[in-house]
C-alpha cells in the first residue's frame, strides 16, 4: 500500500532529503537531493560542486588572459570561445578593423569606384594613382595620389544609414574615424565624398562626383 501524506508531511519528508551546498565558483548556496550527492561522490552522477552548468564550465575551464590582435589590449576570454575563435579581439570594432586591413579576397567596391578608376587615369595619364591599396596607412584607401599626399574616400549610403543594422553601421563609422586619423598622422589630406544620394550608377549621375575629384586635384596641382 502506498503511504499517504498530508501536504505538510510531504513537504517535511521532501525537505529532509535535500542538502544545502555551496557553489565552488560563485559561493552561492544551492540545494541538491541527498541521493544525487551520494551518486556524485561515488562517480555515478556528474559532478555537482556548482550551482549551475555555467559555473561548472567556468570552474573547470576558467577564462584565459589574451591579447587583442588589433590593438594589443589584454582581456579575459572564455576557454570555449578560444576554441571557436582562435583570433582574439576585445571588441567588434577591433575585429572589423583588423579584418578590413588583412582581407585577402573579395571586394566591397562600388560600381562608382570602378567607373572612377577607369576615368581618372585617362584624365591624368602622367599622375600615378593607387586604387584600393592598403600599404600606406594599413587600411584601404579608395583613391590615393602619393605625389600630392591626397586621398579620396567614396562613401555611399552604407556609411550614413543602418542598411544592415545599427551594429554594422557603427563598425563602418568607427573604421571611417580610424582611417581619417591614420591619414592625419601620415600627413595625407583625406577628402570624403558623400555619394549616398546616388540611386543608380550611370555616367550621367556619376559625372558630378568625378568633377568634384578633378577640381580638387587640379587645385592641388596648381599649388604644388
Amino acid at each position: 500500500m502506498i503511504p499517504l501524506y498530508s501536504n505538510t508531511e510531504y513537504t517535511t519528508a521532501k525537505s529532509v532529503d535535500l542538502l544545502t551546498l555551496e557553489c565552488e565558483y560563485c559561493f552561492k548556496p544551492f540545494t541538491r537531493m541527498k541521493k544525487d550527492v551520494k551518486r556524485s561522490v561515488l562517480g555515478t552522477r556528474p559532478d555537482i560542486r556548482c550551482c549551475s552548468i555555467s559555473c561548472s564550465k567556468t570552474l573547470t575551464s576558467p577564462p584565459q588572459l589574451v591579447n587583442c590582435l588589433n590593438c594589443g589590449t589584454h582581456f579575459l576570454k572564455d576557454a570555449n570561445q578560444i576554441k571557436r575563435s582562435p583570433n582574439h579581439f576585445c571588441s567588434r570594432s577591433c575585429s572589423g578593423t583588423y579584418n578590413n586591413k588583412n582581407k585577402t579576397h573579395g571586394t566591397r567596391r562600388s560600381k562608382l569606384e570602378v567607373w572612377l578608376e577607369e576615368q581618372l587615369p585617362t584624365i591624368y595619364p602622367n599622375l600615378p594613382m593607387d586604387f584600393n591599396q592598403k600599404d600606406t596607412i594599413g587600411s584601404e584607401l579608395d583613391i590615393y595620389i602619393p605625389s600630392l599626399n591626397l586621398a579620396f574616400e567614396i562613401n555611399g549610403i552604407f556609411h550614413y544609414e543602418p542598411i544592415y543594422g545599427k551594429n554594422k553601421l557603427g563598425q563602418i563609422q568607427e573604421n571611417d574615424i580610424s582611417k581619417s586619423k591614420a591619414c592625419h598622422d601620415a600627413r595625407i589630406d583625406l577628402c570624403v565624398i558623400d555619394t549616398s544620394q546616388q540611386k543608380y550608377v550611370k555616367p550621367k549621375t556619376s559625372q558630378k562626383y568625378l568633377d568634384i575629384i578633378t577640381n580638387i586635384i587640379d587645385e592641388r596641382l596648381l599649388t604644388s
